[in-house]
């Protein structure tokens, strides 16, 4: 472990140098990887760094020891440094964790509408509406791409792009199925009713990570629509891309542009290829959309949604630790939730992973 930090002090020393190279700034690509690699080595040296200094003052309390006038001194430097070592080895830990390759890309979000018929499509434009107002505080870009709604307004069917920095490493955690308790809107008896939504999350792949042959795409224009069957465009703009050797179907019709929906869809086509080749290689870690799913029913859910209670439970948490408010949560205040998820997704890693401290 020691022998692995002081590579990573010497690569961020060598990172350092190539930045104060005046000729860098003029390779965008190679300034703008070499400044995302000093920002990724930065807090790992100076957590080491830190380790370091507590391992000297232990060291030089422990001569002190044998100095009679000094011990109570010692001793008590000791203690502190001892505990700061133990503290500063555990915060190494998990900076060296493996981390997420896709964490800093764009994300393609669908929404789906579970059980519970309009109350389950009512649900869904909530939780669309929750990940619009989190993307805004998070400084974030989210675009529709395509939408299927019901003539009450809810959400039979969304997709919609994410962008900005650091979106993957945080919405990641969102896959799943969703319930939610409550009175619904169509619910004149005043009874409480458990719906569904079910939500997919996808990292956005580059072109040049998953390249596809136009041969093998099927491409149909049609004109766009809204709820009840509305035409929002006279013209054919809508774009539907069928990927015919694995039957994946992608449609777009947000844009007025027939050009700009090919692009979008072809964005969201790659990613879902790209998503589905990542599954075939490490069948055991990745996030299958299938499994991020589930079927859309109350079983297999990640979190419950309880207005009667005022509170949203996450299921994959513990203790106190996996209750929040609703209100707060609703109105896309999801950080305190999400940095939860993390930190419990590194100690799960920790665990399964336990690296030897040499």
């Amino acid at each position: 472990m020691l022998e692995k930090l002081k590579a990573i002090e010497q690569r961020l020393t060598e990172v350092e140098q190539q930045l104060s190279d005046p000729a860098v700034y003029g390779d965008r690509d190679r300034l703008t990887a070499l400044s995302r690699e000093q920002k990724e080595l930065t807090p790992v040296v100076e957590c080491y760094r830190a380790y370091l200094r507590a391992q000297d003052t232990a060291r030089e309390a422990e001569e002190m020891l044998s100095d009679p006038e000094l011990r109570a001194l010692a001793q008590e430097e000791l203690t502190g440094a001892r505990a700061d070592m133990e503290r500063l080895q555990e915060e190494l830990k998990r900076l060296l964790l493996p981390r997420d390759p896709n964490d800093e890309k764009n994300v393609i979000l669908e929404i789906r509408a579970g059980i519970g018929g309009e109350e389950g499509a009512l649900f869904a434009a909530d939780l669309l509406r929750m990940y619009t107002m989190y993307a805004e505080r998070r400084g974030w870009t989210l675009s529709i791409v395509n939408e299927n709604l019901t003539e009450l307004g809810g959400v039979k069917e969304v997709s919609a792009e994410v962008e900005g920095a650091g979106a993957w490493s945080r919405l990641k955690f969102e896959a799943g199925t969703h319930r939610v308790q409550r009175v619904p809107e169509t619910e004149s008896s005043g009874r409480i009713q458990t719906s569904a939504a079910t939500v997919a999350v996808m990292p956005e792949a580059e072109e040049v990570e998953f390249s596809i042959d136009p041969k093998d795409l099927q491409i149909d224009t049609f004109r766009s629509s809204g709820a009840g069957g509305q035409h929002v465009n006279k013209t054919e703009s809508a774009i539907r891309i069928t990927h015919l050797p694995t039957g994946v179907v992608v449609e777009c019709q947000d844009e007025r542009s027939q050009y700009k929906n090919k692009d979008r869809a072809m964005k969201i086509l790659r990613s879902k290829l790209y998503e589905a080749e990542q599954e075939k290689q490490n069948a055991a870690i990745a996030a299958t959309r299938k499994s991020q799913v589930g079927t859309g029913d109350r079983s297999g859910k990640i979190r419950t949604y309880n207005f009667p209670q005022n509170r949203v439970t996450d299921h994959r948490l513990t203790g106190d630790n996996k209750n929040f408010n609703i209100a707060a949560v609703i109105n896309g205040d999801l950080d305190d939730m999400i940095d939860a998820l993390i930190l419990n997704d590194q100690a799960q890693r920790l665990q399964e992973g336990k690296e030897c401290w040499l």
